[in-house]
């Protein structure tokens, strides 16, 4: 089985890009399960049909430590095993706690094991690494391979160099590497070659760029992910080619994140500052 972990700046488009790429997977026969870490519990609801789903954290805190795996797991689209982290009481914690309970929880019910036949587990988690608990994944071995949704904006782009550098922190004692960058473009000039070199630079790869459609918003305001919603579109020819890339990707590496001046300095040269 592979776990993978899509990471990127809060706001890039992680949580739609990586439910239409489970779309994706799971029409090519799949079988996936997908762990939202955000406390916002968002993850699963174009996969779901936009139904709530009741999180790992509102489970334990309503029915205590008796909880079943069929509590916290959910069938989607194309037979999508779907979770919700959750998050702590407004107000009161760490969010990024739930996603240490959550997969926690996951182990101890058996959802990893042989006898699930899972080929795939996402893990879909909140911004950049800021702290223990969204580092988790990263961290603990949770994950073997991360994906970093970017695009040409400058912010973006500095978040996908400090996810690199916890990627690198922990790519020894935690064993998790970088599969590539996913590019969700904004329409910046030359958006895709200035990704393409951030790739370089990084030791990584561009694995796809996501053209912009306003075919995305659409689907989502009917609940859906583009493939469900419109399957016979060109995007959605899109997201199922960003599944066949990631499905075939072999080639993942411990990054080389830039210094701060060096990142500047490719900003510079693509005309992003003065």
């Amino acid at each position: 089985m592979r776990k993978i972990a899509i990471y990127g700046k809060g706001g890039i488009g992680k949580s739609t890009t990586t439910q239409n790429t489970v779309a994706g997977l799971v029409e090519m026969g799949r079988k996936v399960m997908i762990v939202g870490c955000d406390p916002k519990a968002d993850s699963t609801r174009l996969l779901l049909g936009g139904m709530a789903q009741t999180s790992v954290l509102d489970t334990l805190r309503e029915e205590g430590e008796e909880v079943e795996l069929e509590d916290i797991r959910k069938s989607g689209y194309g037979n999508t095993l779907c979770v919700e982290s959750g998050g702590p009481e407004p107000g009161v914690g760490c969010a990024g706690r739930g996603i240490i309970t959550s997969i926690s929880m996951l182990e101890q019910l058996g959802a990893y094991d042989e006898s699930e036949h899972l080929e795939y587990a996402f893990y879909d988690v909140l911004g950049d690494v800021v702290c223990g608990g969204f580092a988790m994944p990263i961290r603990e071995g949770k994950a073997q391979e991360i994906y970093i949704v970017t695009s040409g904006e400058m912010m973006a782009m500095y978040a996908a160099n400090n996810i690199c550098r916890g990627i690198r922190k922990y790519a020894e004692s935690g064993g998790v590497r970088l599969g590539g960058l996913i590019c969700n473009s904004r329409k910046v000039d030359r958006e895709s070659d200035l990704i393409e070199a951030l790739a370089e630079k990084l030791g990584t790869k561009m694995i796809y760029f996501m053209p912009r459609d306003n075919v995305v918003q659409r689907a989502e305001l009917n609940r859906k992910t583009v493939i469900e919603f419109e399957p016979d579109c060109e995007q959605a020819d899109h997201y199922r080619s960003l599944a066949k890339a990631i499905d075939e990707n072999t080639d993942q590496t411990i990054p080389t994140p830039m210094n701060n001046d060096e990142l500047e300095q490719l900003l510079v040269k693509f005309g992003l500052l003065g």
